[in-house]
Order: structure tokens, then C-alpha cells, then sequence
């Protein structure tokens, strides 16, 4: 009775270092506000996947077993959500405004995750493929929580700096639209294909 934590540590970082829909939302935070303005937000971010995980890992997998209706209805909410988050990335622009708004704080941060269904995935995933049946649930669930946070605050910062590099490089320009298009194309993209490509 145990968790598989080195080889749950090397699917998180393959699932929170690559493109979804809390990596676009923070490197689109890091275009727009740049890495200092956005790291409230990028804390937030890190710290609302808990949100899941201590649920998720004291039983709420008997409840979607007993109602999966109501994470069916869940799954579809939280993507029309994000997907609006996209489309408000796509009106974005990068360039210095006296009219810009305050980048997102913290606590806009804490509901990225609850409301990202790539993290719902990742997380179920977790508790069913590494953690074996009997360990107790405080163990198991400390042990997923801790990896999948200490994952986050080395690459969430990353996706973070990065939008605000490739900000300074494309700010002004002809091509900063596009990005901005692009971003929240790929934003979309994330979702539709843990909707429907299986994704995790």
C-alpha cells in the first residue's frame, strides 16, 4: 500500500510542463502584464489545483461514480469558461495603456485550476494509476498534492516568463495580434482535445 511517487513525479511534470489551458492562461498573463505583475496570479494558479486534489483524494471519486451526471455537466461548464477566457486573451494587446487594467491577483489564480478540466484528468489519473488500492488516503493524497505542487512552482513560473520574453520581443508590432490570436487558439485547442481526444 503505496503511492508510485517517482513515476507520478515524471507524469507530472509531463502534464503540467506541457500546453493547456493553465499554461496558456499563464503565459498569456506574462504577455500582457509581464513575469513580476503576474506572479500573484501565477501563485494562485499553483496552489488552486489543491482545490481538486485533497477532494478528489478523500472520496469524491465514489460521488462521480454514484452522479457522474453532475461531472459530466462540471466538465462542460469549466470548458465554456476557459474558452472565454480565450477569447478575451484574443482581444488583448500588449503595449503599455493608462487604461489597462490590474493584471489577475491571486485570487483570480485560485479558480484556473478547479475550472480546468486538463487538471480534473491529470488528477483522477494520478489517484487511479499511482497509488495502490488500501493506502491511506491521507498518505496518498499529501503525497499527490506535494509532487503536483512542487512540479508547478518550477514550471508554472516558466510558462509565465516566457510570455513576458516573447511580450517584449513582439509588443508594437505587426505581429502582436497574432500572437494574441494564436494564444488563445491554442487555449481552445487544449481544451477541445481533453474533451474529445482523450487527452490528459
Amino acid at each position: 500500500m503505496s503511492v508510485a511517487a517517482a513515476s507520478f513525479a515524471v507524469f507530472a511534470a509531463s502534464q503540467v510542463g506541457t500546453p493547456g489551458p493553465a499554461n496558456m492562461a499563464l503565459l498569456a498573463t506574462g504577455a500582457r502584464y509581464g513575469f513580476t505583475a503576474a506572479l500573484p496570479f501565477v501563485a494562485g494558479v499553483a496552489l488552486g489545483k489543491q482545490f481538486i486534489i485533497w477532494p478528489v483524494g478523500f472520496g469524491l471519486m465514489e460521488l462521480a461514480e454514484q452522479a457522474p451526471w453532475v461531472f459530466e455537466m462540471l466538465k462542460w461548464v469549466s470548458a465554456a469558461y476557459i474558452i472565454w477566457l480565450a477569447w478575451k486573451v484574443s482581444q488583448l494587446r500588449l503595449g503599455p495603456s493608462d487604461h489597462a487594467p490590474k493584471a489577475p491577483g491571486f485570487v483570480a489564480g485560485l479558480i484556473v485550476h478547479p475550472l480546468n478540466p486538463k487538471a480534473w484528468a491529470m488528477i483522477v489519473a494520478g489517484f487511479t494509476g499511482f497509488v495502490t488500492p488500501g493506502t491511506d488516503p491521507v498518505i496518498a493524497t499529501a503525497t499527490i498534492g506535494g509532487i503536483l505542487l512542487a512540479t508547478q512552482v518550477v514550471l508554472h513560473p516558466l510558462w509565465t516568463l516566457a510570455g513576458d520574453r516573447i511580450a517584449r520581443t513582439l509588443a508594437g508590432t505587426a505581429a502582436e495580434p497574432y500572437l494574441m490570436y494564436c494564444l488563445a487558439a491554442l487555449t481552445v485547442a487544449s481544451v477541445l482535445f481533453v474533451l474529445f481526444g482523450g487527452g490528459i
